[in-house]
Parts: C-alpha cells; sequence; structure tokens
C-alpha cells in the first residue's frame, strides 16, 4: 500500500500549507503518517490508526475544539493582513497577540486568559503540522508580557453554591426518574467536588466503555470513585449523609436501582416519558443546564435579576461551593478536589476564616 502523502498548496512565501488549514482533524492525520521512504503493509497501516486513536485522547474533545477553532481564527486574521499562517512568524504571531489585547473594529478586547489560551492553541496547532512555535522568542514573549502587565485581573469566579443552596436545590427536583438522576448528579457532584466532565463520565465498573472517566465501588460507608482526572488517576472517597433526604450515596443508590443500571455509564438520558433510562450518556452541558435551573427554582440570589443570577453559576460552583462549606482542615479539601497545591484550593474557597493563623502576633508582634 503506498504511503500516504500530504495535500498541499503553494503558498507566496514557497512554504507549504495543507489544503484544509482550518481543520484539525486533517492535520492530526498529516502529523501522523507513515515516513514516505517506507513501504506501507498492513500491519503498518493499523499501526498508524492506532497511533492516531492514542493522539486523539491526548487531549480532551473540548480541547481540541477549542485549539481547532484558534487555529481557524488566526488562519483567517492572516489572510485579511494579506499574510500567510505558515511557516510560523514570530513577529506576526506578536502582532496578532497585539490585535486580540486592543481590539479592533466589531471585535472586543480579549481577556488575558483567553490571549494565553489562543497561543496555546497556535503551538499545539504548529506542533501538528511539524513546527515549533517559541514562545520566549522576545517578539511573543515580550508583547504578552506587556499585555499582563497592562491588561491582567484577578479572574472572574463563579458563585460558591453553599450547603443550604444545595439543599434548596434538590428539594425542586420531583421524585420521577428525571428527578432521581439529576439529585444524584447534584449530590454526588457537589460531595465529591467534581467537575462536571468527571460527573457524567463516571461508570459502574471498570472498563465498562471505551469512553470512561472512572468508575464506582459502593459500600456501606460510602462510594469510592476512581476517576481519570486532568491531573491523572486519582480516588474520592464520598461518605454517606446524616439523612437520606440529602445523601449522595443514597441518591445513587436509588437512581440506579429504579432505572436498573448495573453496566457502562451511570449518568444517561431518559425516555420522553421519563419512566425508562437510555443507554446514551449525558453531555456535561446538562449538568451546566442543570445547576442553572435549579437554582432559578430554588429562588438562590434572588435579590439580582434572572440574567445576573444564572450568569453567577455553573459546574464549576460545586466545586467552590465544597471548598467554602466542608468545616475540615483544609488539606482534606485539597485531596478530595484533586489539587496540587493548597494555594490552588483556596481559589475555591469563597467563604473562609483567613485570619485563623495569625502570624503577625505568632511571630511577638
Amino acid at each position: 500500500m503506498p504511503s500516504e502523502t500530504r495535500k498541499s498548496t503553494s503558498t507566496p512565501s514557497g512554504s507549504s500549507e495543507p489544503a484544509q488549514g482550518d481543520e484539525t482533524d486533517q492535520e492530526k492525520s498529516d502529523a501522523l503518517a507513515l515516513p514516505s521512504h517506507v513501504a506501507g503493509s498492513g500491519t503498518l497501516d493499523r499501526l498508524v490508526d492506532t497511533a492516531r486513536d492514542y493522539a486523539r485522547a491526548a487531549a480532551s474533545d473540548n480541547t481540541l475544539k477549542a485549539y481547532g477553532k484558534d487555529w481557524a481564527h488566526f488562519a483567517r486574521w492572516c489572510r485579511m493582513k494579506g499574510a500567510e499562517p505558515m511557516p510560523p512568524s514570530s513577529e506576526m504571531i506578536g502582532l496578532y497577540l497585539a490585535d486580540l489585547a486592543s481590539g479592533s473594529g466589531a471585535s472586543p478586547a480579549l481577556s488575558v486568559s483567553t490571549i494565553d489560551r489562543r497561543l496555546s492553541g497556535l503551538a499545539w496547532n504548529y506542533a501538528q503540522r511539524g513546527f515549533s512555535l517559541d514562545r520566549k522568542n522576545r517578539h511573543i514573549a515580550t508583547v504578552l508580557a506587556g499585555i499582563k502587565r497592562k491588561h491582567a485581573r484577578p479572574p472572574v469566579q463563579k458563585e460558591a453554591i453553599l450547603t443550604e443552596d444545595i439543599r434548596a436545590m434538590v428539594a425542586t427536583l420531583p421524585f420521577d426518574l428525571r428527578g432521581l438522576r439529576d439529585r444524584a448528579i447534584l449530590l454526588l457532584g457537589y460531595a465529591g467536588g467534581l467537575r462536571r466532565s468527571e460527573i457524567i463520565s463516571l461508570d459502574c465498573g471498570k472498563d465498562d466503555t471505551p469512553d470512561s472517566g472512572g468508575w464506582i465501588e459502593i459500600m456501606e460507608q460510602g462510594t469510592l470513585l476512581t476517576l481519570n482526572a486532568k491531573t491523572g488517576w486519582r480516588e474520592v472517597e464520598i461518605g454517606r449523609g446524616s439523612k437520606d433526604q440529602t445523601c449522595p450515596v443514597h441518591a445513587l443508590e436509588q437512581w440506579l436501582h429504579f432505572a436498573r443500571i448495573d453496566f457502562g455509564p451511570i449518568f444517561v438520558g431518559t425516555s420522553r416519558d421519563g419512566k425508562r433510562a437510555s443507554g446514551t450518556r449525558l453531555n456535561d452541558k446538562h449538568v451546566a443546564r442543570l445547576i442553572k435551573r435549579t437554582v432559578l427554582d430554588a429562588g438562590i440570589r434572588s435579590d439580582l435579576p434572572e440574567k445576573d443570577r444564572l450568569a453567577l453559576f455553573s459546574g464549576h460552583s460545586l466545586r467552590a461551593g465544597l471548598a467554602s462549606s466542608a468545616e475540615v482542615d483544609e488539606r482534606y479539601v485539597q485531596k478530595q478536589l484533586g489539587h496540587a497545591s493548597a494555594e490552588m484550593t483556596r481559589r475555591y474557597q469563597r467563604r473562609r476564616d483567613r485570619f485563623r493563623v495569625n502570624l503577625t502576633k505568632a511571630a511577638g508582634l
């Protein structure tokens, strides 16, 4: 079988650019092909396909989509300026970052975090095309440093869902099949300090599905989650609550029992009549929509207009809520959230005794 070759069109600079420069899938395929001097074979071709599968698994689907959009935006910007996106030009990328920060025409200025993410997306895309983007190059580094110095602001944090809030939210849910499922999602996500992607990626058992992000083990004292999280594999212990109405383990058991789920994805859709569970895993956007809907139904922050209330809460509100409400030593919260440092955990704590440890007095002043 002949080896795969790259489709390209010539550019004014004499370099080659992929025919579909805005498509990351094409680039992923091109980056993982047999070298031109190697004769193809059935075994090698299958290994190429296997390598591509592993390459796709190196980043989440959401990250890959974001990187694809980053490249499409940069390629379009280059064309509008009469330039080419390839090969990488540190000078052009520096100008691109400056344009993003200052805003042009109808395009608003982007935040520093978004600009940083765009640069990471460009670096990733160039790597897939066989190029190296040096972020330390002075044309890039000095412009980015200036942007951060002039425009950097503390990150906008989502509101934490506190203990009284989560109780009010689950109280708005009915006791039909959908209500049982959504109650288990909220309570498990809250008690585990889970990301919304971690919640919906759970399976009943290990290796149940190829797209599993972890599995559960229900025990007498609680449930143990084994998660393939952003920082690697970790275990999350969720103990039983003081009463069934707000116990995450009881809510999970109720959902699994009445939905008749003992294999595969835990959180799945339901039939239109709400009487049967489907085998289709929920999208993580369901968690975000569920949080916003129950926040409104529970009347949380009713002093604000509905639009502002919806903007305050997101999936991260569950993690922030646990970090802010759990009256335990900080290191246990850090372990539960899977943070590498205590400083990261403190960013999630919206309500804490900031001066519990007084180093001024401890130093004798």
